[in-house]
């Protein structure tokens, strides 16, 4: 039986993921700028409850606070590029993995000026497909703002079902189509 510092796969090496336009890649340092302007853009961050980054530094550790999650095996957070290109325009993670209930949630962030492309469609595509079949996930939770309306349509689009509030959010989960949560 796994305790709860085990993890249902390595994060080492990172895995990177390929999609049609996109590549998923860990976190680098020169990522610092994308990563303040997606930490402190009010537009970005309208939904989110994490702590707005006031300057580079708080960016700089948050990369290095990502980057040891990963070495510790905790969670994997893809930073998203287009292929042709190595600028970071948005991230992808899962956290709060339960091994227990073979579980984790997933969150992503999108630079304002590219949503609406089917970025995140490819990136969340890729990213699910990983965690049912390279973690063997049973199930995967989003949990966000109620009025984060461009999530929600995401979220359906890719199978999610409302499971109900939490707080001042909303629960949607997908079940892996093998496990034996299904019906």
């Amino acid at each position: 039986m796994k305790n709860k510092t085990e993890t249902m796969v390595s994060f080492t090496p990172f895995p990177t993921l390929a999609t049609e336009r996109l590549i998923l890649r860990q976190l680098e340092m020169q990522d610092d700028h994308e990563i303040f302007f997606l930490r402190s853009d009010e537009r970005v961050n309208e939904y989110l409850v994490a702590p707005i980054a006031q300057n580079v530094e708080e960016a700089r550790d948050f990369i290095s606070k990502i980057n040891t999650g990963i070495a510790n095996n905790e969670s994997p957070y893809w930073g998203i590029t287009l292929k042709n290109e190595n600028k970071l325009i948005g991230t992808i993670c899962f956290w709060n993995i339960s091994i227990e209930e073979n579980k984790a949630e997933i969150g992503y962030t999108l630079h304002p000026e590219l949503q609406g492309r089917g970025i995140m469609q490819e990136a969340i595509s890729a990213v699910i497909k990983y965690g049912f079949e390279k973690m063997k996930l049973d199930l995967i939770e989003a949990v966000l703002h109620p009025g984060n309306t461009k999530s929600v349509t995401l979220l359906k689009r890719n199978a999610f079902f409302y499971e109900g509030k939490s707080d001042d959010a909303v629960v949607y989960k997908l079940i892996n189509p093998i496990s034996k949560l299904q019906p």
